[in-house]
């Protein structure tokens, strides 16, 4: 700015010089407007307040002055005329006058060896940087005002997630998430859908994703300890009966034997019977808690129809009242599993059927091949059902077909539980369908299996 000013003052001070030249050359006027000491081309016509001209004459300056804000001339002093003596020619340089301030001047030659001195003040372009520089500091205040209003709206809108943020952490800081059900706030940040992409908007998404899998870790926790617990409940209810029998028949044995009763041998068959089901029970268990665990299974080739003729066989003996049928495909199935394992959840199922229905109950166990390769085995009987409420927990442990919990021929409640677990370990599926009058036990299989010697591999 005080370069581009400066600029047109030189302008301006050319103008001067060039009326003062031509004035000087023309020489004194008719008449004089304002009179006064100093060279008389400073009366001439556009010459403005302030302007200091000078006649300078083989070195010496033979008259100086300026003009006043009433339009007279006053001369200067004589150091203020010496600066003005010895100038280079036609080039505008600033001056500090002696008494007036900084000057532009300008040193032009005339007649009769004379030399024209012009000058214009700079105290406008003073004043004018003076009110610039005024004028954008306000600006600059204002601005930065506004700046730090908005900055500090901004930012607390952008960083208001990592207050909720943190917020949150606390709350779940103050839980107490070593024991009972625990419900994390979720959840944790609301993103706008516009910011999920900035860097806060992650962090909350990635917070709030953490919280997810931690709520639901815990709620698997609080499931696990549940069923954990319902689980010992049940083990020791089902335990406390063949100890309670097994302690009493001792006790028993013990006064037969002093008093030489022939009635010793049943009680200790009884004792015998109670330790053999209880033993069965715990080895149930043990079943369960390593198929929990993950443990590998056997896995050998078996024939599926094979084995399913040995499991009917089987019931058939032990349940003579029914009537069992086999719907068999006419090519073996085979596939590679845990024979044992397999052999134990088909005779679960078909064990299920006979406890649960009447005498003359048709049981038929039917097997045939899935769409994608799989086998199917259906376990159908015509027997009164099952209930609808009991139809969801039916694979649960220590659920049985009737709420009395009797143990009918030694039923513990963990058959459907073991054969659940088994076909899961083999990738499979169980399920039931039960309406009165017909109930379906379905088992898929995975498709590793084989058709008449050639491989099918799922």
């Amino acid at each position: 700015m005080k370069h581009f000013l400066i600029g047109q003052l030189d302008d301006q001070l050319r103008d001067a010089g060039s009326r003062s030249l031509m004035f000087f050359d023309l020489g004194p006027p008719p008449f004089i407007r304002f009179p006064g000491p100093g060279p008389v081309f400073l009366d001439a016509p556009g010459q403005s307040t302030g302007t200091v001209g000078a006649v300078v004459s083989d070195g010496r300056i033979d008259e100086a002055a300026v003009i006043m804000t009433n339009g007279n001339r006053l001369p200067l002093n004589h150091a203020a005329a010496a600066q003005l003596a010895n100038l280079p020619l036609h080039q505008p340089v600033s001056v500090d006058l002696d008494g007036l301030g900084e000057y532009r001047v300008e040193s032009q030659p005339a007649n009769n060896d004379h030399i024209v001195v012009t000058g214009l003040p700079t105290s406008v372009i003073h004043a004018t940087l003076l009110s610039v520089v005024a004028v954008f500091g306000i600006l600059t205040t204002i601005g930065l005002a506004l700046a730090v209003v908005a900055g500090i709206i901004i930012v607390r809108r952008q960083l208001r997630p990592l207050s909720i943020m943190a917020s949150t952490a606390r709350e779940v800081a103050q839980l107490e998430l070593e024991r009972r059900e625990v419900l994390l706030p979720t959840p944790a940040v609301q993103v706008d859908p516009a910011a999920e992409r900035t860097e806060v908007g992650q962090l909350a998404g990635a917070l709030t994703m953490m919280m997810n899998r931690i709520a639901e870790a815990l709620a698997a926790r609080h499931a696990s300890e549940a069923r954990v617990r319902q689980f010992v409940a049940d083990a020791s209810h089902e335990l406390r009966t063949p100890l309670t029998s097994i302690r009493g028949y001792t006790e028993f044995a013990q006064k037969l034997s002093a008093g030489g009763h022939t009635d010793l041998p049943y009680v200790l068959g009884r004792v015998e019977s109670e330790a053999i089901r209880m033993t069965g029970l715990v080895e149930d268990m043990l079943l369960l808690a390593r198929l929990d665990e993950g443990r590998p299974l056997g896995a050998e080739e078996l024939d599926l129809s094979e084995l399913i003729i040995d499991v009917v066989s089987d019931a058939q003996i032990a349940g003579p009242e029914h009537r069992w049928t086999l719907d068999l495909p006419d090519d073996p199935v085979l596939l590679t599993g845990d024979r044992a394992r397999l052999h134990q959840v088909l005779a679960n199922l078909l064990s299920n059927a006979r406890v649960h229905t009447p005498p003359g109950t048709e049981v038929i166990s039917r097997l045939q091949w899935a769409n994608d390769g799989g086998a199917l085995i259906h376990i159908v009987d015509n027997g009164p059902g099952i209930p609808a409420a009991r139809q969801y927990e039916i694979f649960q442990r220590f659920v049985r077909g009737d709420s009395s919990r009797s143990r009918r021929a030694g039923s513990t409640g963990l058959g459907l539980a073991i054969a659940s677990a088994v076909v899961r370990a083999h990738h499979g599926t169980i399920g039931v369908e039960s309406i009165s009058g017909k109930t379906t036990f379905t088992v898929e299989l995975p498709a590793s299996v084989t058709r008449c010697g050639g491989t099918a591999d799922g």
